[in-house]
């Protein structure tokens, strides 16, 4: 195991830099822009989530997990990959291109027919980089992914602050967006260096669509779901209240979203690469569960138990409405990494059939309880997204279960423990939030005392423990 760590906590280190660095810079970023625009210009851009992220979806088509998955790739599996990639984007930022009028009728907002032309040549732009991230990813190389993140959420952030600063509204966070995208792909082919050869091979084709096809549906279906209560609360509710809606999301996935998405970038081609040693593969796994429980819970419900300060501080009391979606979302996110590190253990064994079937039944069942849930209101279509994800994870680990006697059960006893020690630790903190100190005060008081609690109740985890090890074996090498 000792070369799985090794490369594990090298992934890790330079993703959670990259990520980190990235969505920090992104966050205060973020934060500047939301004090001088409005909840509106948020909820416009907002609207079209749900039409980019389908498009995104059907560019990568699976393809990029196949090409990490397949330990013998040649160039012509690339060369296909990409070929195919910059049709689909072409295709795609055409068909939004032409759908753009009757998006802002549908939403009744005009604006939307040149937010959704301008935005749409992301889409483009996006498919020219999906294989050179790909080779980075199978190569372990998040080192050089850091640095081109880095570089090009700075460089956006600048423009999109001082288009904002100049009055330009959402065009801000529009070309914010284009231009992220557009020095993001310079420097991946700068960095790179791969170049595609000028050939399309049937064999490599079918492999990877057999593979990626399947990815491609149990996508599209999350993509859907994750995106349909903007639809539905753009078009049956306000710009101003999908505003308030997203910014509280937008911030409770900032920790979680950004720890999953290190987790499954690292552990997917790792893992891949023990793909037929079940027992190793297990034990690896559960240790992920564990660690990453420990760390995500805690962040999880300190950000809940502060919500109303962190808000108030950083973002005014315009944003007010935004602490109670900010919760839920909180309590709803923080089991997401369960369900991302289940399903990747059946990407890693080639079964995408089963992950296009769990799809299927998860999406069914949560598009129904947020159709249910529009009578009642916004709020509560945010609760039954946070319903939906303890579902989920029941659902999620049923075939880990089945077939690696690694049930539902089973992994609720590897991470119980930091649920209700967080819970336990944060405490005190929400209690902090009723009383007439500063906002200001509470974060930090109560921050650092939830910390102090985490830390006392876990001094004796063995996790913790490793994770220091590690970091410090780490550092004494670099």
């Amino acid at each position: 195991m000792g070369e799985l760590k090794e490369k594990t906590v090298s992934g890790v280190k330079w993703n959670a830099v990259g990520r980190f660095s990235t969505q920090g810079i992104n966050f205060v970023i973020g934060l500047l822009l939301a004090r001088i625009l409005s909840p509106a210009d948020y909820g416009v851009v907002g609207m079209l989530g749900i039409f980019f992220a389908i498009a995104q979806t059907f560019i990568d088509s699976g393809f990029s997990s196949a090409l990490i998955r397949k330990k013998d790739c040649s160039d012509a599996d690339f060369s296909t990959a990409f070929y195919f990639n910059i049709g689909v984007g072409f295709i795609s930022f055409l068909a939004l291109f032409l759908a753009a009028p009757y998006i802002a009728r549908f939403f009744d907002t005009p604006i939307l027919k040149d937010v959704t032309r301008v935005l749409s040549i992301n889409l483009f732009i996006n498919s020219l980089t999906i294989v050179q991230h790909a080779k980075l990813n199978v190569a372990v190389d998040f080192k050089s992914q850091a640095k081109i993140s880095l570089s090009s959420t700075l460089l956006s952030g600048i423009i999109g602050l001082a288009m904002a600063y100049s009055g330009f509204g959402v065009w801000s966070l529009v070309f914010q967006s284009v231009s992220s995208a557009t020095i993001r792909a310079i420097l991946l082919w700068q960095i790179g260096h791969w170049r595609p050869q000028l050939t399309f091979a049937r064999e490599s084709f079918r492999y990877l669509f057999g593979f990626g096809s399947k990815i491609l549906t149990a996508s599209l279906l999350h993509t859907i779901y994750a995106n349909l209560t903007t639809i539905i609360i753009g078009k049956v509710y306000t710009a101003k209240d999908l505003g308030y809606y997203s910014r509280g999301e937008s911030l409770a996935t900032f920790p979680s979203s950004n720890l999953i998405g290190i987790l499954q970038s690292v552990t997917y081609p790792i893992l891949a690469k023990i793909q037929d040693d079940d027992t190793r593969l297990i034990q690896a796994y559960r240790k992920y569960i564990s660690i990453t429980s420990m760390v995500i819970f805690f962040g999880m419900c300190l950000l809940a138990a502060l919500a109303k300060p962190f808000i108030l501080t950083l973002l005014t009391d315009k944003w007010a409405n935004s602490v109670i979606f900010l919760q839920i979302f909180c309590f709803a996110w923080m089991f997401d990494h369960l369900c991302a590190l289940n399903l990747n253990i059946l990407y890693v064994k080639g079964r995408s059939d089963l992950v296009l079937r769990l799809e299927i039944i998860k999406k069914t069942i949560s598009i129904s309880m947020i159709i249910a849930a529009i009578p009642f209101g916004v709020l509560a279509i945010c609760i039954s997204r946070a319903i939906y994800t303890q579902i989920a994870v029941i659902i999620n680990t049923y075939y880990t279960g089945k077939l690696y006697g690694l049930g539902y059960f089973d992994q609720v006893r590897d991470f119980i423990k930091y649920l209700i020690f967080s819970l336990l630790s944060v405490t005190p903190a929400f209690l902090l939030t009723y009383t007439t100190l500063h906002p200001i005060a509470v974060l930090a008081v109560g921050g650092v005392l939830a910390c102090s609690i985490y830390i006392l109740l876990l001094r004796k985890d063995p996790n913790l423990k490793e994770c220091f090890e590690l970091l410090i074996h780490r550092a004494s090498r670099s």
